[in-house]
C-alpha cells in the first residue's frame, strides 16, 4: 500500500503529558532520504507548528483514508474548468496578497451556502468577483458574541459571598449591539480564518492562498546568538538556504548567513551592538528601541522575516516603510540581544496600536510577552489614545491579550474606592481612558470573565471571590513592569509629513 501526499490517517506523536496518542493526520509531502520514504505530517485539528516529518513506522495504514478526486466544475460556455479553489490556480497567485483583492471581499451570510453562491454570482461578471465571493463563504464567521447590554443608567458594583469590601462599577452609556463582535473572538473557530480579511499591517495573511510550499516548514533550525531555534512555520528565506541543517542569524543586525564561518567573519565587521534606532526606554537590562521601518529598512525585512518563522496568520510584508519597529532587548556584558518586539503603523485609521508582536520561544513563559503589551499601551497613553491590536492574533497572542486585559482591568476596579461610602462607580469610558484600552476590549473582557450581572433593575458588576483571589495570584507571578518614568519617548503627528 503506496502512502501519497493527501492521504490520512492515524500518526504516532507525544503529548505534553508524554503519552502516546493518535490524532488524525495529512500527508503534505513524501520524501526520499537514503533509499527511506518520510512523511511530512499536519495533525487535524492542531496548529501547525506542531508539524513534523515522521518515519514510516509511526503511520497506522491500517485506517488509511486516500484522498478523494476533485470534480470539475464546468465553465460558461459548457466545457470543463478547474474549480475556483484548485491548486492549480492557487499555485499560479503570489502568496503576497494585494489590499484591492482583500479589501473588496463581501461577507455572505445565508443560510444555505450553495444558493448563496449562485444567488450572488448571477449579479458578478467578472471572474476575479466570482472568487472573493467564494472566499468570502470559505471564511469561517466570527464567533457569536452575545450583545452588549443597554445600560441607559450608571451602575454600581458588588462582590458576592462574604462582603470584603464593594468593587468597582459599570457602564453608563448606551452601546451598540454589534460593538463587541471583535476579530479577537473568532481566533476561537478551529481554523482561525478572519471573517473580513484585510491588507493593512507589516505582516498580513488572508490565508485563501495557501499551497503546499507555504503550508510546510522550510528551515529547519536558526541559530541566533547563544539560542538556536526551530522555527514553527514557512518563511520565504532565500531558496538556496533552506537546505542547510542551520541557519545562522547576526544577533545585532539579524543578517543571515549560510555558514558558521561565514557569521564569523560577519561579526568581525558588524558594529552593531544594539538594534539600530532610538532606545526609548531603559530599567534594569531590559531596554526598548524605536526603529523606523524606512530608515531601516534592511534591518526590519530581516526582522520580519525570522518573525515569520513563528506567526501563521501573519505573511511576510517587504514595504515596511509605513511602520515602526519596537524591539525589546536584555542587555549583558556583550550587547543588546533581542527579546521581541512589536510592529506598529506609522498611521493607523481604526487604532490599531500593534500591527504585529512575538517574544522569541527562549523567552516564552517569563513575563516577556505582557510586558511588550504593557509597553504598547504605554506609548498609547502618552499619545493620548486608546488602541487595539491588528486581527487576527494568533492562539498565543489572543491568550496574552486577554491575560493582559484582564489583570489590568481588575487592577483598576478592585483599586476603586467610594468617598461616600456607598458602591464606587466607574463607567466604559473612563476604564479605557485610565488603561487605554479601547472601549469594545473592555466590554468584550467583562463579558468574558462574566463579570456583568443584572440586579435591581441596574447593570452591575459582581467580583466573586474566586476572581479576586486568582487576580492577586496572577499579580504576585507579575514581576515585570513597565515604569512609566523610564520611557522617554515624544510622539510624532505622521499626517503632517510629506513623506515618511
Amino acid at each position: 500500500m503506496e502512502v501519497i501526499e493527501g492521504c490520512r490517517l492515524p500518526v504516532l506523536r507525544r503529548n505534553q503529558e508524554n503519552e502516546d496518542e493518535w490524532p488524525l493526520a495529512e500527508i503534505l509531502s513524501v520524501k526520499d532520504i537514503s533509499g527511506r520514504k518520510v512523511f511530512y505530517v499536519h495533525y487535524i485539528d492542531f496548529n501547525k507548528r506542531l508539524d513534523e516529518w515522521v518515519t514510516p513506522e509511526r503511520l497506522d495504514l491500517k485506517k488509511i483514508q486516500f484522498p478523494k478526486k476533485e470534480a470539475k466544475t464546468p465553465t460558461k460556455n459548457g466545457l470543463p474548468g478547474s474549480r475556483p479553489n484548485s491548486p492549480e490556480r492557487d499555485l499560479g497567485l503570489p502568496y503576497l496578497a494585494t489590499s484591492a483583492s482583500l479589501q473588496r471581499v463581501p461577507v455572505v451570510k445565508l443560510p444555505d451556502r450553495t444558493n448563496s453562491i449562485e444567488n450572488v454570482t448571477k449579479n458578478l461578471l467578472s471572474k476575479r468577483k466570482l472568487e472573493a465571493v467564494s472566499l468570502a463563504t470559505q471564511c469561517s464567521p466570527a464567533t457569536p458574541v452575545a450583545a452588549a447590554p443597554e445600560i441607559p443608567t450608571p451602575v454600581y458594583a458588588q462582590q458576592n459571598g462574604s462582603a470584603r469590601r464593594p468593587v468597582p462599577a459599570v457602564v453608563g452609556r448606551k452601546r451598540k449591539a454589534n460593538c463587541l463582535g471583535t476579530d479577537e473572538d473568532s481566533q476561537d473557530s478551529s481554523d482561525g480564518i478572519p471573517s473580513a480579511p484585510r491588507m493593512t499591517g507589516s505582516l498580513v495573511s488572508d490565508r485563501s492562498h495557501d499551497d503546499i510550499v507555504t503550508r510546510m516548514k522550510n528551515i529547519e533550525c536558526i541559530e541566533l546568538g547563544r539560542h538556536r531555534l526551530k522555527p514553527w512555520y514557512f518563511s520565504p528565506y532565500p531558496q538556496e538556504l533552506t537546505s542547510l541543517p542551520v541557519l545562522y542569524l547576526c544577533e545585532f543586525c539579524l543578517k543571515y548567513l549560510k555558514s558558521l564561518k561565514c557569521l564569523q567573519r560577519h561579526l568581525t565587521k558588524c558594529n552593531l551592538r544594539h538594534p539600530p534606532g532610538n532606545e526609548i526606554y531603559r530599567k534594569g537590562t531590559i531596554s526598548f528601541f524605536e526603529i523606523d521601518g524606512r530608515k531601516n529598512k534592511n534591518y526590519s525585512q530581516n526582522l520580519c522575516l525570522l518573525a515569520k518563522c513563528f506567526l501563521d496568520h501573519k505573511t511576510l510584508y517587504y514595504d515596511t516603510d509605513p511602520f515602526l519597529f519596537y524591539v525589546m532587548t536584555e542587555y549583558d556584558c556583550k550587547g543588546f540581544h533581542i527579546v521581541g518586539y512589536f510592529s506598529k503603523e506609522k498611521e493607523s485609521t481604526e487604532d490599531y496600536n500593534v500591527a504585529c508582536i512575538l517574544t522569541l520561544p527562549p523567552y516564552q513563559r517569563r513575563g516577556y510577552g505582557k510586558l511588550l503589551i504593557e509597553f504598547s499601551y504605554e506609548l498609547s497613553k502618552v499619545e493620548g489614545k486608546t488602541g487595539t491590536p491588528e486581527k487576527p492574533l494568533s492562539d498565543l497572542g489572543l491568550l496574552s491579550y486577554r491575560s493582559y486585559w484582564s489583570q489590568t482591568i481588575l487592577e483598576i476596579l478592585m483599586e476603586l474606592k467610594s468617598e461616600t461610602g456607598e458602591r464606587p462607580q466607574i463607567t466604559i469610558n473612563e476604564i479605557s481612558e485610565l488603561t487605554s484600552i479601547k472601549k469594545e476590549d473592555v466590554i468584550s473582557t467583562l463579558q468574558y470573565l462574566n463579570l456583568i450581572n443584572y440586579y435591581k433593575g441596574q447593570y452591575i458588576l459582581t467580583l466573586s471571590e474566586d476572581i479576586v483571589e486568582g487576580h492577586e495570584k496572577a499579580m504576585l507571578k507579575r514581576h515585570l513592569r513597565i515604569d512609566s518614568k523610564c520611557l522617554h519617548f515624544t510622539p510624532k503627528d505622521w499626517s503632517k509629513r510629506g513623506k515618511w
